[in-house]
């Protein structure tokens, strides 16, 4: 395994491994059983990064969430895990009632939301500190400087570790660092964004706003990462689901475009002359890119993972990248 620093404060900065594993559909589709033999060989092979969220997975069992932080919990109190693991959740999108969903019925970022899902996930995953902790998605019916200060007075007390961010816009994420540092509160130093070798297009409407597009990692945000040296690229979704090489998943409209032929070509080239898979070459490719994000993969069985572990020791040439360098 590799491994990367986050976070720049001495007491709360954090060495993970460069290969992050989701836990999303942990309790829901995938069973306590399954997911303890994915969490137990991605630990054996070194992986420290865990990521999941108080609203995983609402939409599978028309609940409010929480199975997943629920299984890791469990997980976490079996193995007699401590903060060798580091835990990563999200607040902000959990439905406030079974049935309804966060666009129509979010919990939202407001002070006293916040103060609720911490003590939520706490509960949860059985721990006295939440070791990373995002603001999944906006809530336009608060300011960001609520939800800036209460996130610093929670690293501040002891609540929480690091501090991130996922699906904002570029210059909302700015801003509430801005907040951040012009009232000497920590910020947020991760954003969890989705990203991959096959770039999603930013320019259709989405749930979650009328302009574009805001989950995913554009240049704006790109070129944020490559400028903030404090800031870390967390990507979700790096293997779309399994659309690179399975016929029975297909790309997103907003994944499928003109770039695809070619960047598909180049992928199976690469993948070829480097002895990786698809997937591998995917992966490997993002963990050693100029802006280097850490990837985060998601698993429904051991041999999942192994795949995606393999990825960490596959270094492409500059040939290679060069090759996988196309529009």
């Amino acid at each position: 395994m590799k491994y990367r620093t986050i976070g720049t404060a001495e007491s709360t900065r954090r060495e993970v491994s460069v290969l992050s594993l989701g836990a999303m559909l942990f309790g829901t589709l995938t069973d306590e059983k399954t997911s303890f033999a994915i969490l137990d060989r991605y630990v054996e092979a070194g992986g420290t990064f865990v990521d999941t969220s108080d609203n995983y997975a609402f939409w599978q069992t028309g609940s409010v969430g929480g199975e997943s932080e629920t299984v890791l919990g469990n997980w976490r109190r079996s193995r007699g895990i401590g903060d060798e693991i580091v835990i990563a959740t999200k607040l902000g999108a959990a439905p406030l009632a079974p049935g309804t969903g966060y666009v129509d019925n979010g919990e939202g970022l407001s002070a006293p939301a916040i103060r609720r899902a911490v003590a939520g996930s706490k509960a949860r995953l059985g721990m006295d500190r939440l070791d990373v902790l995002y603001a999944h998605i906006p809530d336009p019916e608060v300011e960001l400087a609520e939800t800036v200060r209460e996130f610093g007075s929670l690293v501040n007390e002891g609540s929480v570790g690091l501090l991130g961010v996922s699906n904002h816009w570029a210059w909302q994420v700015e801003r509430a660092r801005a907040i951040a540092r012009a009232e000497g509160l920590p910020g947020y130093e991760l954003l969890q964004y989705q990203h991959s070798y096959l770039r999603h297009r930013i320019d259709t409407p989405s749930q979650l706003s009328p302009d574009g597009e805001l989950g995913t990692a554009d240049g704006n945000l790109l070129s944020m990462v490559r400028a903030e040296r404090d800031l870390t690229l967390v990507a979700y979704s790096p293997l779309l689901g399994g659309a690179y090489v399975r016929d029975d998943k297909k790309l997103s409209p907003g994944h499928d475009h003109g770039s695809v032929k070619p960047r598909m070509a180049a992928l199976k080239d690469v993948a070829k002359s480097s002895g990786g898979t698809v997937n591998q070459v995917v992966l490997a490719w993002m963990i050693g890119a100029d802006v280097p994000a850490i990837p985060l993969v998601g698993a429904s069985s051991v041999a999942q993972i192994e795949e995606s572990l393999g990825a960490v020791d596959l270094e492409l040439t500059e040939d290679e990248r060069a090759r996988l360098d196309v529009v």
